[in-house]
């Protein structure tokens, strides 16, 4: 079975990461090293287990535009990133086939380990959701 694993950060997060000052401490370039090694070692850990299908990181939030509908039914109305709405956005994810949703929970918690500074790694979290194959899967529990 498919499941995608996802991963958040927030505007602040990116910023950080490219050295802006946030009112947190910037990521120094031996943090950012570390990180990128981490996330090259897990991805390539689940390529050679044959349990990896896609992975992806995603472009700062302040790069997104949402399209939703006019409900004045006008044209579709288009803000671009980042939402006041929400704070966490989705920051990258994986793609895995494995036996089940503990497997696919197994690989999410190694995300912990991810080396980066106490303040960020505090507020990390992964979700983790079954990929559909069919529609009536949407409706099982």
């Amino acid at each position: 079975m498919k499941y995608m694993i996802l991963s958040y950060g927030t505007q602040q997060d990116y910023d950080e990461m490219g050295g802006k000052d946030t009112g947190r401490p910037a990521w120094t370039a031996e943090e950012m090293t570390a990180m990128g090694e981490f996330m090259a070692a897990f991805s390539q850990e689940l390529t050679e287990s044959g349990e990896l299908v896609e992975t992806r990181a995603l472009a700062a939030p302040v790069l997104t535009r949402r399209v939703a509908p006019d409900l004045r039914g006008g044209l579709p109305v288009v803000t671009d990133g980042p939402y006041a709405e929400t704070q966490e956005v989705l920051a990258g994810y994986w793609v895995v086939d494995v036996d089940g949703f503990d497997r696919a929970t197994e690989i999410a918690a190694r995300l912990n380990d991810v080396p980066a500074p106490a303040h960020i790694r505090a507020g990390a979290y992964a979700d983790v959701r079954p990929l559909m194959d069919e529609r009536a899967e949407l409706l099982e529990p």
